[in-house]
């Protein structure tokens, strides 16, 4: 595919506050549209690739390889709300999430902690998610909940459930939980609505968010994908996590990787859409490198940094609210 030089280019000539100039950014884009239509991405949900076809892509059912035609992208970009209710269970503690308003949030998921009490080195257990949630509901500069560290004195399928058992009675914050597939999405569902006063009132004031993860490269695994699904048909917004490791799973270049963590975010969304229009989405990241000595994806980098302010920046040009991983 052959493209002539373009005219009147801006570039950024040296890392600042604007990583990419509105010209780059689009550059991005258009690569991304490029990746989505004629690349794809591997979907394994049937039910994922049925909305897929009917909204207008291209399944292969042979190789789960969807294809996504720009204008569904570009449609759903305009449908996604660009301003997002996260109730608390206490209405004082609702927070807006809206374009160029930074609020802060408590990272996740642990799965050591240090015994406040023998300050020995153990796995979490539930009651360290509960003191964890307890601690960010007193912090004022935490705006929302983030679930710290895991029950991992429960089964693994059943975690999510004890996380969410766990936080609910000790923060009066909105907070964010992963599911793990879309059974327990219902059941969470269930809890929220129940401490919300009902279905409707769910809807009304989502008092929980779903964080789902697209795997790299290029691939939707039903444990991200039909929980958007359910999140969209019940109103729960879903804070869309890449985490690429530019190096491994991605490109090398800042920019190589903000294009495929852009199709895996950007085809989560038209998921999204395409299963109920307006359903609220996070454009969100974990996206960092790899450290190729010690093959860890070091969250503390000076690059997580940057891909972390271009991502915010993708997320303005899109007028989209965001999340990202801090150092």
């Amino acid at each position: 595919m052959a493209r002539n030089t373009q005219a009147s280019f801006a570039q950024m000539g040296s890392f600042g506050v604007n990583v990419f100039s509105q010209d780059e950014l689009y550059a991005i884009h258009c690569s991304t549209l490029d990746v989505l239509q004629h690349v794809g991405v591997r979907v394994n949900s049937k039910e994922a690739q049925e909305i897929f076809a009917a909204g207008g892509a291209k399944v292969d059912p042979k190789t789960d390889i969807v294809k996504i035609p720009s204008y569904i992208v570009e449609e759903a970009l305009r449908s996604a709300p660009s301003t997002i209710l996260l109730a608390a269970r206490d209405p004082k503690k609702d927070y807006i999430l809206e374009s160029k308003r930074v609020g802060f949030v408590n990272f996740g998921e642990g799965t050591n902690v240090i015994d406040p009490l023998t300050r020995k080195y153990r796995p979490s257990k539930k009651q360290d998610v509960a003191n964890a949630a307890k601690m960010s509901d007193y912090l004022s500069e935490m705006d929302i909940t983030y679930r710290a560290v895991v029950s991992q004195d429960f089964p693994g399928p059943a975690q999510a459930l004890h996380n969410a058992e766990a936080i609910f009675p000790n923060t009066t914050k909105h907070f964010f939980i992963g599911a793990d597939g879309v059974r327990n999405a219902r059941k969470l569902i269930e809890m929220a609505a129940a401490v919300a006063g009902g279905r409707e009132q769910l809807k009304e004031r989502p008092l929980i968010s779903f964080n789902v993860c697209p795997t790299s490269l290029l691939k939707l695994i039903p444990e991200c994908t039909d929980v958007v699904i359910e999140a969209a048909r019940v109103g729960i917004p879903v804070n869309i996590i890449s985490m690429a490791m530019a190096g491994a799973t991605s490109p090398v270049t800042l920019a190589g990787t903000l294009v495929t963590h852009n199709a895996e975010v950007l085809s989560t969304i038209a998921l999204s859409q395409l299963a109920c229009k307006g359903a609220p989405c996070i454009y969100g990241s974990s996206t960092t490198i790899m450290d190729m000595r010690k093959t860890t994806a070091p969250v503390g980098s000076p690059e997580l940094g940057m891909i972390s302010a271009s991502v915010a920046k993708m997320a303005q040009y899109y007028n989209l609210p965001s999340f990202v991983a801090g150092g």
